[in-house]
């Protein structure tokens, strides 16, 4: 039987996405490690955010939050369960690494519990301290802003 090969493309989401991208969020955000986003907000925020499509399916989704002229944050970075491993969340950072850099931003950050994750990548751990536009813009609204067990990494891009 011949192989076939599968086609993996990143890019930008469209509308028709949101559905399939508040699933990703919902279920990672179910087990505690995502922050859950309304599908009111993704559609709002829809031009933040990249999937990877594999054979026509989403399979994995990113967005690039912007704070200042210099700074952007990696959020809502989720593989589908039966798809990790196999580099689509490596993919979907590099990709919204170059989408950041094409814009001018100068650094990337995310808040993640798997900081050597974002370290294979160039990502390094800072204190959150040292950001202060997503400690004072966001995290603040967070019901986890006094007991934060996340992990602060950032890139120079």
């Amino acid at each position: 039987m011949p192989e076939t090969k599968t086609a993996v493309l990143v890019r930008p989401a469209n509308i028709h996405d949101v559905i399939y991208i508040y699933d990703l969020v919902e279920s990672y955000a179910h087990m505690g490690n995502l922050l859950p986003r309304p599908m009111s907000e993704l559609y709002r925020h829809l031009r933040d955010f990249f999937v990877v499509v594999k054979n026509d399916k989403v399979v994995g989704c990113g967005a690039l939050e912007i704070f200042t002229e210099t700074l952007g944050e990696v959020r809502s970075l989720v593989v589908a369960e039966d798809q990790i491993g196999q580099g689509f969340g490596k993919k979907l950072v590099r990709y919204i690494i170059e989408e950041a850099s094409v814009i001018g931003l100068k650094q990337i950050m995310a808040l993640t519990y798997a900081p050597e994750f974002f370290h294979t990548l160039g990502f390094r751990t800072v204190k959150k301290d040292t950001l202060p536009e997503k400690v004072w813009g966001i995290c603040i609204k967070c019901y986890k802003f006094n007991n934060c067990d996340e992990t602060a990494v950032v890139i120079d891009i």
